[in-house]
């Protein structure tokens, strides 16, 4: 399993007991969805490698407990925290409407209700305070913010984000 199949699901945090117990830090919305999983990906030195879970449960809202097979004491235990967690692409819950996955746009084209068609989705970046579309307008990069009130329609099977961009954002991008 490669980790661009995969998307990142939190990260082992401490040591929950003497037995080999784990609490992971979920980085989802809804930890409930998580709660029964059979095995995980654990990111081991830049591999992805699978663990089977014998046991979890939900502690304290956002955290995991977790109890993997075959590690059965603390040292197994202290190996594994700071540990990112994996789950394949296709486990993520499926959004509708307006939602999207930033990976699953990637590709889409952008369509601004003033402009016009602006170009395709390079990427996301999320670095900044409010992500950005990376739009690639013939070897231009142009960013628009994420912002619920510019995306008017996501357009699944088109492959297609329209979005309402203040009057000029777009065209800052194309002038000399």
């Amino acid at each position: 399993m490669k980790k661009e199949d995969c998307f990142y699901l939190g990260k082992i945090v401490s040591k929950y007991s003497f037995k080999g117990e784990l609490l992971a830090k979920l980085d989802t919305d809804e930890p409930d969805l998580y709660d029964n999983l059979d095995a995980v990906f654990l990111d081991l030195r830049g591999n992805l490698v699978p663990f089977f879970i014998e046991t979890s449960q939900l502690h304290k809202s956002d955290l995991l407990r977790i109890k993997f097979e075959d590690v059965d004491n603390e040292a197994d235990a202290d190996a594994l925290i700071k540990t990112e967690l994996y789950l394949p692409l296709e486990m993520l819950p499926k959004l509708e409407g307006d939602k999207f996955y930033f990976h699953e746009v990637i590709g889409f084209k952008i369509k601004d209700l003033n402009f016009g068609e602006v170009g395709i989705i390079k990427g996301i970046n999320d670095s900044t305070a409010q992500a950005l579309f990376e739009v690639d307008r013939n070897g231009i990069e142009i960013l628009i913010p994420m912002n619920d009130e510019f995306i008017t329609k996501v357009d699944r099977a088109n492959h297609t984000i329209e979005v309402s961009t203040p009057e000029g954002l777009i065209d800052l991008y194309l002038e000399d």
